[in-house]
């Protein structure tokens, strides 16, 4: 049965401005609002009893937390804000991305296998022998320390977040704003689910007035049952960074994640740069059922951090996986790409290694123990009918 799809509002013409604005304005704003600790949205600060677990981490040395290699971002700030301001690439759709209405009673059963449901961006509900896992949720539609001021939402979500099923975990990848949202975490922590947060992540939780009780922070390597313990929660390597303002880079932790149940794993690759770990994560954790690798927001200024298409199969193929779902696209403007060439350039790179891909809209649950449906490249479809 096909899904019902439904048109995501275009933001207006001024919302493009403002997304455009933003990478010049956010530092200046952050700066502000650290100075006045006005907006709560940018979370809490590691200190005390915070400070002293992270320093009780190998991957922590003096002040910060740090990547297994050396990692640097070369960035000319002017040379970017001019490539922002005046390039000439379709950041945006110029039609409404069509997304899956996702009617709740669809998720009411949590699938005994292996389901899982992109919500846009790096959230996807991953339902996993029985249980279900958020990553990563993100349902505002601007994400920065406030609601008026950063990219704006161009593809809409499939639900809402009360509209969501009873969950059993929510895992959080690193506390940037395109993967911590502040307004969606408050609102879940009403709902008495458990957070599961790399070292350091926790104190913005607290910071939103969630409860001890429902935190548990992990460093690298280290493992968390979830309830009766049929699933674990592995926090694994990554290679990124962290801060959500302009005095707290790399205080936190970030990380990728293992799933793992009795006969299936699921990989959820959170933010990550090309590394070695993958290897050890495979040989740890592997085989994967499935992998959520990021394939969006590259750049050659950062090309340490985040992965681009190619990089993401490989990374697939080095943590031994068996399908791959990509995130990390499609939803904010986070770079200067054209917003369709991740799934394009992906495509390219999986044939190439027969690596098998599936490439559902947002709201289109992935079962895999069902028959594969034609997956239809709707990237592409949608980019002709702009034009």
């Amino acid at each position: 049965m096909s899904p019902t799809l439904t048109p995501a509002p275009i933001p207006p013409s001024r919302a493009r401005v403002r997304v455009r604005l933003a990478a010049s304005l956010l530092a200046l704003l952050a700066l502000g609002v650290a100075l006045s600790g006005c907006v709560s949205g940018m979370g809490g600060s590691v200190s005390g009893e915070a400070l002293r677990l992270a320093q009780r981490s190998p991957n922590h040395e003096g002040d910060v937390f740090v990547n297994e290699v050396e990692t640097e971002m070369s960035i000319n700030p002017w040379d970017m804000l001019g490539r922002w301001m005046h390039g000439t690439e379709q950041r945006q759709p110029v039609v409404p991305i069509a997304v899956a209405a996702l009617p709740a009673e669809t998720l009411a059963t949590a699938s005994p296998g292996v389901r899982a449901t992109w919500m846009g961006h790096a959230s996807v509900l991953v339902e996993l022998e029985g249980k279900r896992i958020l990553t990563d949720p993100v349902w505002s539609d601007v994400i920065g320390p406030t609601s008026w001021l950063g990219p704006e939402r161009f593809q809409g979500l499939p639900i809402a977040l009360a509209d969501l099923p009873t969950l059993d975990a929510v895992v959080i990848s690193h506390d940037h704003y395109d993967h911590l949202d502040a307004p969606t975490i408050t609102a879940l922590a009403t709902t008495g689910v458990h957070f599961y947060v790399p070292l350091g992540v926790g104190v913005h939780l607290r910071s939103w007035d969630v409860p001890d009780a429902q935190i548990t922070e992990l460093d690298w390597w280290e493992t968390a049952p979830i309830d009766d313990g049929t699933v674990s929660l592995v926090c694994t390597p990554a290679r990124h960074f962290s801060g959500r303002g302009p005095f707290d880079r790399n205080e936190t932790l970030w990380a990728s994640w293992a799933f793992v149940g009795d006969t299936h794993r699921v990989y959820f690759g959170g933010d990550t740069g090309m590394f070695e770990g993958f290897e050890a994560i495979g040989e740890a954790y592997g085989p994967f059922d499935l992998t959520l690798l990021p394939i969006g927001a590259y750049d050659p200024a950062w090309t340490a951090v985040h992965l681009n298409p190619e990089e993401a199969v490989q990374a697939h193929l080095a943590v031994r996986g068996g399908v791959l779902m990509p995130i990390h696209w499609g939803t904010f403007q986070l770079a200067m790409h054209t917003w369709n060439e991740p799934p394009a350039r992906l495509a390219v790179a999986a044939d190439e290694q027969a690596v098998t891909v599936v490439w559902p809209r947002a709201g289109q649950p992935v079962a895999l123990a069902a028959p594969p449906p034609a997956w239809e490249r709707w990237w592409e479809q949608d980019a002709v009918a702009a034009e």
